[in-house]
């Protein structure tokens, strides 16, 4: 779904920075706001957003029912996790390159997927530049 015509201003209230170690007691309240639209940079027609089905990228931090923004005209480089036409449906695997061939990977090491060689039947179709989790369920 390409999600350039969502409204142009959408925006979150910032209230302060929240220490991911001590806190700090100079911290002042903000009024500022974050513009997502801008932030996870939804507003290019070349950015789309999946919903991530399964367990099979959870040591690369992506989990079941994760969305995940997706640049259809970035460059899928080794190391880099992507969407991928495989089978005639969508999968998110790592890209790595293995005996100098492009290799789609799972990230489970408490589960086996076979990796699959990205060949003329497997079309890299974007890379995944953010993801977001409801920690709500």
């Amino acid at each position: 779904m390409p999600i350039a015509d969502l409204p142009p201003a959408f925006r979150l209230r910032v209230v302060s920075a929240a220490g991911a170690g001590f806190p700090s007691p100079a911290q002042d309240w903000e009024e500022t706001a974050i513009d997502l639209v801008a932030l996870l940079r939804l507003d290019r027609a070349a950015s789309f957003v999946f919903r991530v089905s399964g367990q099979s990228m959870i040591d690369a931090g992506i989990y079941d029912d994760d969305v995940v923004v997706v640049d259809r005209d970035a460059t899928p480089v080794s190391g880099r996790i992507v969407i991928a036409v495989v089978d005639g449906g969508f999968v998110i695997r790592q890209l790595v390159w293995r005996d100098g061939k492009p290799v789609l990977e799972a990230r489970n090491a408490r589960m086996r997927y076979d990796a699959v060689i990205a060949d003329e039947s497997v079309e890299v179709w974007g890379v995944v530049r953010a993801s977001v989790r409801n920690l709500q369920g």
